[in-house]
């Protein structure tokens, strides 16, 4: 005897649409869960299809919302309330989760077929061979967009179009808040501390640094130049920098004290922005675990040193534009 089996509708309720606004600003971030199991859709036959998804809620509905008109059986995993593609990377969209959740569910009594579809972006975590040989079904990605399901079903295939992972504005933008709400723990405590260091000048420096790095830097993601997240980050920081040296270069300093403060200024800002960029590769089907993994090595020494010598330089400055030194 398996678990029971849960139902499950393509409607959604004002409490599913107030748990997706808490999701898209972080709230409860690893609550938004559904539970694990599965999940009868309409009218299901023993010919009808089975969807795997995760039990992140924004997931899961995405699927179901979907699948309007469609009946069908949806198999949750236990990702522990995380997406489908973050899961198939951290392993809990993977072979040994499916081949647990089809065997405590009993749905080879369920259903006639030997069928699993399954979202293409959660391909990384699973071994269809192994599942195949554990269970005898037979994994099938269908497409990118849980949207395109029903068009996919139609052709019994799937286009190029459905396979191609993009990363539009719109999908970019619903990133921000977010970001920028979690970055307020770090936010607030800077401003406050570099307001009574160096006044307002040095607390919107923070303010630029972090909402750069949060709000600008994904919305401008892909007219961004060099390759990597984090390189793409320290470019816009520099950028962003750039105002700031410029009126403290004009504030009547010396020609060294300015150039010094410019430098401390663009070495402090850039890494903040570049940390900001390299979280969001977490975010992106732009890059791999591995690729992710690489570029963490790579830069987090790198900025650490940024800003070690920025903090150095700034320190340096101040206390020869005070007599200090």
């Amino acid at each position: 005897m398996g678990e029971g089996i849960a139902t499950a509708t393509s409607e959604l309720t004002s409490r599913d649409r107030w748990d997706h606004v808490q999701a898209r600003l972080g709230y409860r971030r690893m609550q938004h869960l559904v539970a694990p199991g599965l999940y009868r859709l309409g009218s299901p036959s023993r010919s009808s299809p089975v969807f795997v998804s995760a039990n992140y809620t924004l997931s899961f509905d995405a699927l179901r919302t979907s699948l309007r008109g469609i009946d069908a059986f949806i198999l949750v995993l236990d990702t522990k309330g995380v997406n489908v593609w973050c899961a198939a990377g951290k392993g809990t969209f993977g072979t040994e989760e499916l081949v647990a959740k089809v065997r405590s569910t009993g749905l080879a009594e369920q259903v006639d077929h030997r069928r699993l579809m399954l979202p293409q972006l959660g391909a990384p975590g699973v071994a269809a061979h192994v599942v195949k040989k554990e269970t005898g079904f037979t994994v099938e990605y269908g497409p990118v967009r849980a949207a395109d399901i029903p068009e996919y079903l139609r052709r019994g295939e799937a286009t190029a179009e459905m396979r191609r992972v993009a990363f539009p504005l719109r999908d970019r933008a619903v990133l921000v808040p977010v970001e920028v709400i979690q970055s307020l723990r770090y936010l607030l405590p800077a401003m406050i501390l570099l307001y009574i260091a160096g006044g307002a000048g040095a607390m919107m420096m923070a303010v630029a640094a972090v909402l750069g790095g949060t709000v600008l830097f994904p919305l401008l993601l892909p007219f961004l130049p060099t390759k990597d997240f984090t390189s793409k980050g320290l470019v816009l920081g520099a950028v962003l920098a750039l105002p700031f040296a410029y009126l403290h270069a004009g504030s009547g300093a010396s020609l060294w004290t300015a150039a010094s403060f410019a430098a401390a200024i663009i070495l402090l800002i850039a890494p903040v922005v570049g940390y900001f960029g390299l979280n969001f590769t977490g975010c992106s089907t732009y890059t791999s675990r591995t690729g992710v993994k690489k570029e963490i090595f790579r830069w987090v020494p790198i900025m650490v040193a940024m800003l070690v010598v920025g903090g150095a330089l700034m320190a340096t400055t101040l206390m020869i534009e005070t007599g200090w030194l």
